[in-house]
């Protein structure tokens, strides 16, 4: 009796050690699970980034047309001038010295002038009574007409003299405020061929502007007036916010890389934001608030080919059953053999309903044939455990959501993958194949 137990027992140890090494090789019932994504209220924008320099909306350089010496200098950086303020005075000693000898020129050609007007006045009144000739009165009308000249030519340049005198005294031509000195009292500055730079003013340091380059792949969705984000390096936590103010048609073109200066507004009431910060800028080309949302993922999902052809194997052997119902759209189903490891079917129905014609196919994502543009198809679970496709209308895109202007609501639950237990046990069975994993 005893030797009979134990004969029991060991073939029920080989029993349950046969069952167990068999077990990961014997079929499992086939089945399918969907993860899902709902369609919710959110906010979705297309975007263009780009970066560039702040700037002021209006610098000015302050040079001087003539040459001297700087005599005093009355402002100094960050000072606020008013217009016609004096910012600097050269020293004027010789410019007047040329408005002196100016001054003679004109008295000395007045001189002259009177002198001729006299002969010609008393060779005239000869003239007309036949007592000269008339070589003589012409003579005296030419003299006294130079003299004329003269004394016009004297005074322009007296009149030139005193504007390079004026131009010793260095004026603001803005209120603002000086954001460079360039000048030392004592320094000598010479206004040859380039005139040279005293003072940079800026007029309003609260409104600023951001001087962006965009690529031109992008400039053709740039338009005046769309809301811009942006942040600077001093501060990195701060969002400062814009809107575009100019587009620049001119093309600036860097190593064949060819792109187009656009110009932000920038306010600054704070006046955090300085002329030369790096700034880092988002344009809002497209922008939807509270509106229905999807992830892209379900746009881009495809049903799997052997999931449908059982599906709609046990659809049409239901008598008045056939094909997968979705909402009523026009079109047709056309069918396509993919360059991936699956065959894709586009279809659409005329009736309401979508036949597939061949099983090992799957219906693939996106625009079916005959649908409306801006019309795309989505897969939902129906009320039998199964999916079905529905059309919806989409708005804007951007790659990671989709808006949806109609076809579903608020909570709607929509596949973005699914999973087979079947594929997932073969996978199981190539692994435990392998052998143990070395330790």
């Amino acid at each position: 009796m005893k030797k009979k137990t134990l004969i029991t027992t060991g073939i029920l140890a080989a029993a349950t050690v046969i069952i167990l090494l068999l077990k990961p090789f014997s079929k499992k019932q086939d089945g399918y699970t969907f993860d899902t994504a709902k369609a919710e209220r959110g906010n979705i924008t297309n975007t263009v980034t780009a970066t560039g320099t702040i700037e002021a909306i209006t610098t000015v350089e302050i040079g001087t047309q003539v040459s001297g010496i700087i005599e005093h200098v009355y402002v100094d950086f960050n000072d606020r001038v008013k217009q016609g303020q004096i910012l600097a005075r050269l020293d004027e000693t010789s410019l007047k010295a040329q408005v002196q000898q100016g001054q003679a020129s004109v008295d000395q050609a007045q001189a002259q002038l009177n002198f001729q007007e006299a002969t010609y006045k008393r060779l005239n009144a000869l003239f007309e009574k036949n007592l000269i000739a008339k070589a003589d009165y012409d003579q005296a009308l030419y003299n006294y007409e130079n003299s004329k000249a003269s004394l016009s030519n004297a005074e322009s340049a007296l009149d030139r003299a005193k504007v390079q005198l004026a131009y010793a005294t260095i004026y603001s031509p803005i209120d603002g405020v000086v954001l460079n000195r360039a000048i030392e009292e004592g320094q000598t500055v010479a206004a040859s061929f380039n005139t040279p730079e005293m003072f940079t003013i800026v007029n309003d340091l609260t409104q600023m502007e951001v001087q962006t380059s965009v690529d031109e792949a992008d400039i053709g969705q740039i338009n005046q007036g769309q809301r811009v984000e942006f942040t600077v390096d001093a501060y990195p936590d701060l969002k400062f916010e814009g809107s575009v103010s100019q587009v620049r048609l001119q093309p600036v073109t860097t190593n064949n890389v060819v792109t187009y200066v656009v110009i932000l507004n920038a306010p600054n009431p704070e006046k955090k934001l300085m002329p030369g910060m790096t700034a880092s800028a988002t344009i809002f080309i497209e922008e939807k608030l509270n509106t229905l949302v999807l992830s892209g993922k379900a746009m881009r999902f495809t049903p799997d080919a052997e999931y449908l052809s059982k599906m709609m194997a046990g659809m049409t052997s239901v008598p008045g059953r056939q094909g997968i119902k979705p909402a009523p759209f026009s079109g047709q189903m056309s069918t396509s053999q993919g360059s991936g490891s699956s065959d894709r079917v586009a279809v659409s129905s005329t009736s309401g309903s979508m036949p597939v014609g061949s099983p090992g196919v799957t219906a693939a994502s996106g625009s079916f044939p005959g649908m409306p543009e801006g019309t795309k198809t989505v897969w939902v679970k129906d009320e039998t455990g199964g999916i079905r496709p529905v059309p919806v209308s989409v708005g804007i895109e951007n790659g990671s959501l989709v808006e949806i202007l109609s076809g579903l609501r608020e909570g709607d639950e929509v596949i973005i993958s699914m999973n087979s237990s079947a594929k997932l046990a073969t996978a199981s069975t190539a692994n435990n194949r392998r052998g143990p994993m070395p330790f």
